[in-house]
């Protein structure tokens, strides 16, 4: 891989003012396909709770709606307070604010307007799915703004960002049950999951901008890392969400246990993504890039569904302790 050395200045800024496209853009529409980390969650809400029926369908359509715009605001304050940032970024550094065409007034105007309608929008379902709704706008703040940003300090970068993903899980789930909380064993692996998702994107960028000095002007927490650091990070995240969901498969369906070893293929491929030059892992929302890999992920959702269906009684040998010792040699 080919490593170009990058200046240590910032890219300079542009003198125009922003346009409605500009400010469209800081809002990232193109990123609500993250969103579809709802879906698993509404899928468990149609598999544990009984009430939950196909008329439920159109409130998972309102919290997507309600989602996007509550994301928008997360993204709309993060594109703006990273701009003196981007500049120095290969890439990043033509963004409309690292080009300094955003104005404080009219991007604070957007956040409140996505914000409001956004929660007005999940105030249409239940209490649960609204306080989840406020919990993911609490968590953009903590992320994003000074003091706290955690997204300047290694490692709490990671785990505080990942944390959405659960966030996401429970507004699948909320928008349909109303049983209080998706089982815990899920939630974690899908916390360590999108923090394996996040370390990942971090050693890529980090590859990717090649210059320790000038990653760390990009990303305070770049002056920690390396990428020994961010890979074995990710491998750490990697195990943890396997463990969980290990606990997730076996306790609810035995017969989910033998999606375990396609899940880790998935991991180990979307490691080996973020070892391309270029890598997609920089920007997870266009996978598409990868149709193998996309592909793969349509099969294993499948899979899924299949096994949801289906009953495999020789596999409770593996836990059922009366079966076990009715095996014992006579």
């Amino acid at each position: 891989m080919t490593r170009a050395k990058l200046s240590d200045k910032a890219a300079p800024v542009s003198a125009k003012g922003g346009t409605i496209a500009d400010y469209i853009s800081i809002a990232r529409p193109d990123h609500w396909t993250k969103n579809v980390f709802m879906l698993p969650g509404a899928a468990l809400a149609f598999y544990i709770d009984d009430q939950v029926t196909s008329a439920h369908l159109v409130n998972l359509l309102i919290g997507f709606m309600s989602t996007c715009l509550v994301a928008s605001a997360n993204y709309t304050i993060n594109e703006y307070l990273d701009g003196e940032f981007d500049r120095f970024h290969p890439t990043k550094s033509q963004r409309a604010t690292a080009q300094g065409r955003i104005k404080l007034p009219y991007m604070l105007l957007q956040y409140v307007l996505l914000v409001v309608v956004g929660l007005g929008v999940a105030s249409l379902l239940n209490p649960m799915f609204l306080y989840a709704s406020v919990l993911l706008l609490v968590m953009g703040i903590l992320y994003n703004v000074e003091p706290i940003r955690t997204k300047d300090r290694p490692y709490i970068d990671v785990l505080s960002e990942s944390i959405n993903n659960p966030i996401r899980l429970v507004l699948g789930w909320a928008a349909l049950s109303t049983i209080v909380l998706p089982p815990s064993s899920m939630l974690i692996s899908y916390w360590m999951g999108g923090a394996y998702l996040m370390a990942i994107k971090r050693f890529s960028e980090y590859r990717e901008i090649a210059d320790p000095n000038r990653a760390g002007l990009y990303r305070r927490s770049f002056r920690y890392y390396d990428e020994n650091k961010l890979f074995l990070s990710a491998f750490f995240y990697a195990l943890a969400s396997v463990l969980f969901l290990g606990i997730f498969l076996i306790k609810y369906k035995i017969e989910f246990i033998l999606t375990f070893p396609f899940f880790a293929l998935l991991f180990a491929w979307y490691m080996s993504i973020a070892l391309k030059p270029a890598s997609a892992a920089v920007n997870p929302e266009k996978l598409y890039l990868e149709p193998k890999f996309m592909a793969y992920v349509g099969f294993m959702t499948v899979l899924v569904i299949v096994l949801v269906l289906v009953d495999i009684p020789q596999l409770q040998y593996l836990i059922d302790h009366s079966v076990v010792n009715d095996m014992r040699l006579k």
